[in-house]
């Protein structure tokens, strides 16, 4: 299997991009995402690659990101849903958006993707709602990377809500308004107290 590809970028197109490496070209299919996130053509690239292997034929998808492979892993997984469909989500969705509407069963949200019907958008719900973090969605919505530390003060004031007596849906919404209102909050009891002033 090919996990991830190292050349220079010769081409590249909202829907794929072709990498020299070592005088072979390879022509990966990617979203738009991994597009905006695309160098200059003419130049290094590195991409992760998802190795497709059917009875007709060996494709690869490449992803900037290994939050949207993990993503795109997935759902190629969801009944109905196959690589092409998948890209076509991620090409419509971040992986922070995509995510946060799964946790949030936000059918609506993903079946506006072009290509996703409801009762696609629902089975993704259901397959992966246990399959994803919604912290990687506050992280991503946030622009927050600062790793563990960040994800535990997360954790721990949405857990705090819900001994306070709040559903962890609620908790979890109440804890995106007081980031959204002051994405600087770095500790538990500031962000604990941003949510509730915001109830």
């Amino acid at each position: 299997m090919i996990a991830f590809l190292h050349g220079t970028l010769v081409e590249k197109t909202p829907s794929a991009a072709t990498l020299d490496v070592q005088g072979v070209g390879y022509e990966v299919f990617i979203s738009l995402n991994t597009y905006d996130r695309l160098p200059a053509t003419g130049t290094s690239c590195r991409l992760l690659t998802h190795h497709h292997i059917r009875e007709d034929a060996q494709i690869l998808f490449g992803f900037a990101q290994a939050e949207e492979k993990r993503m795109f892993e997935r759902l190629i997984n969801v009944n109905g849903v196959g690589p092409k469909l998948a890209l076509s989500v991620l090409s419509g969705l971040t992986v922070p958006d995509l995510t946060a509407a799964i946790a949030e069963s936000n059918v609506k949200r993903i079946s506006a993707v072009h290509g996703v019907g409801k009762k696609t958008a629902e089975r993704i719900v259901v397959e992966l709602r246990d399959k994803v973090d919604p912290l990687e969605a506050f992280a991503g919505r946030t622009g927050v990377t600062g790793g563990e530390s960040r994800n535990a003060m997360l954790r721990d004031a949405i857990l705090a809500l819900g001994q306070l007596g709040f559903p962890q849906d609620q908790a979890r919404k109440m804890v995106q308004s007081a980031l959204d209102a002051d994405p600087a909050l770095d500790d538990t009891e500031a962000l604990l107290r941003r949510a509730l002033s915001s109830k």
